[in-house]
């Protein structure tokens, strides 16, 4: 049975048993009694039973049998789920909602602290966040747009690269006055390394020994440490004085720029081979709201 069909006959099968008369159910629908009677006549069809009993005459003509009378309450919520969905579509269409797919911490330590300049550019936009690391189905959950951390490829999605990162250690100002300084890679050595795990199981992501490796360092022990799975999280150990931190820079960039971190050997040059990438699906790519929103964030980025 084709969708429009079976949801037609649903509708005519709930009216129907609500009145107890294809003639008030074709008032309801604005349709004809014969009508009614037909859409019922093909969902009896398709489901291989009788839904009514049809009398001759009385007050209620139609009455329910067993199998109508059991179906009836699920097929009654679902239409009402139906309708409340599409109400909210109607909601969101009116206010301008896009819904916006973004980890933890991107959103606590870049995204949060720019949205009210895409606010005061879109003020008829309502920003909803949905903060995830899990992969989330666009469509099932009505996600608008995202920004992900990887290699570029997620599958049934457009991904168009948004910003390059660097890693590199940061601590407090107050550690490294504590210090004194730290001349030389091999000066972590004696500190506590604070590690970013958020992205522990994507391949490619830099480590501690992969950047005290390419600052000359072999012999510096990285076991040991405070490991933390959220580079939010990793941040805000540093500022508060608990170790050295591998930091992303484009997580770091505010707090290094508002001197709450300090890059430590900005001479050692470690580009990530991960990126951030605006994804999308490709049925969405001229939803006004979202071009504007994509256009605004490679905006953004290229500012940083």
């Amino acid at each position: 049975m084709k969708t429009p069909v079976y949801l037609n006959a649903l509708r005519a099968f709930e009216a129907s048993a609500r009145h107890q008369s294809f003639s008030a159910a074709a008032g309801e629908l604005n349709v004809t009694p014969a009508a009614v009677g037909q859409l019922v006549r093909t969902l009896e069809d398709w489901v291989g039973t009788l839904l009514f009993v049809r009398g001759s005459s009385g007050k209620a003509r139609l009455a329910l049998t067993d199998a109508g009378e059991r179906a009836l309450p699920d097929i009654r919520a679902g239409l009402a789920s139906l309708a409340h969905g599409l109400e909210r579509m109607k909601e969101a269409a009116a206010r301008g909602v896009l819904t916006v797919t973004v980890s933890p911490a991107f959103a606590a330590k870049w995204l949060l602290p720019r949205i009210d300049r895409f606010q005061a550019v879109c003020p008829d936009t309502d920003v909803r966040l949905d903060t995830s690391l899990k992969p989330v189905d666009f469509a099932a959950q009505q996600i608008d747009i995202g920004v992900r951390y990887g290699a570029g490829f997620w599958p049934g999605l457009v991904a168009d690269k948004l910003m390059d990162e660097q890693v590199y250690p940061v601590c407090s100002p107050q550690l490294l006055t504590d210090r004194g300084c730290f001349e030389r890679p091999c000066d972590l050595a004696r500190e506590t390394l604070i590690h970013d795990l958020s992205m522990d199981a994507q391949t490619g992501f830099p480590s501690w020994d992969e950047w005290l490796s390419r600052a000359g360092m072999i012999d510096v022990n990285t076991a040991r440490g405070m490991k933390i799975n959220n580079s939010a999280a990793v941040l805000q150990a540093a500022i508060e004085g608990h170790g050295i931190a591998m930091a992303r820079s484009v997580m770091a960039h505010d707090d290094v720029a508002a001197g709450r971190l300090v890059r430590l050997f900005p001479e050692v040059d470690f580009a990530s081979p991960l990126a951030y990438y605006v994804v999308y699906r490709a049925e969405s790519a001229n939803l006004p709201r979202l071009v504007t929103f994509r256009d605004w964030l490679c905006a953004e980025a290229l500012a940083n």
